[in-house]
């Protein structure tokens, strides 16, 4: 879902940028489904490191609740249209001033949604570095855990109205992050190495 919206999102920015224009409608839905992301991959994060399903369910509901918020801050509150200039990384500042509503919407889903896939990333490093055949999967971790180090660094970096290069360097968290998660695969690959491992360690008890 997180790599959904991303995609929607550089879609409308590409979209904005080849017509030379932000749409209004067009830049209230891309500036709540960006802000969001990161929240949907945090919550992807939670339900796979949680053994009680209602963490992930609670969680989910926040950010629905935040978007659907946002959603209505941006529908009802004036853009300054002087900010949106075609083909410019506008970032949220044609919603007002960082802590303004219903700008500051963004801030509980990224914060959250960055500590969930950051700490999730530590905490999978730390739990499969313990077992040597799930090696593939701490390499893993570290990249999804680069991948949202640079995401949160860009976007409290664009809050504070410095949006150099901040397209290009989103592309290259999420394809870290990507990277990361085709890596990880599934369980499955370590539990066939942890089965080899066994079965050679019989056969020398046997020998």
């Amino acid at each position: 879902m997180g790599m959904l919206l991303y995609t929607v999102s550089a879609f409308m920015e590409a979209w904005s940028e080849g017509f030379g224009t932000w749409h209004p409608t067009l830049y209230r839905v891309y500036i709540v489904l960006a802000a969001s992301l990161v929240g949907f991959l945090g919550l992807g994060t939670l339900y796979l490191i949680v053994r009680r399903r209602l963490w992930g369910h609670a969680y989910l509901v926040f950010v629905v609740l935040c978007m659907a918020v946002f959603f209505y801050g941006t529908f009802t509150t004036g853009l300054l249209t002087a900010r949106l200039v075609p083909g410019i990384t506008v970032g949220g500042q044609a919603l007002g001033d960082s802590l303004s509503f219903p700008r500051v919407m963004s801030l509980p889903i990224n914060v959250t949604g960055s500590l969930l896939l950051f700490g999730g990333a530590l905490y999978s490093i730390w739990r499969f570095m313990r077992r040597r055949e799930y090696a593939y999967r701490v390499w893993a971790n570290v990249l999804i855990a680069a991948g949202a180090g640079v995401l949160a660094f860009l976007g409290s970096r664009a809050r504070l109205g410095d949006t150099t290069g901040l397209y290009p360097a989103e592309m290259f968290g999420v394809a870290l992050m990507l990277a990361g998660f085709l890596m990880a695969g599934t369980l499955e690959k370590g539990r066939r190495a942890a089965k080899k491992v066994r079965e050679a360690r019989e056969s020398d008890t046997r020998d």
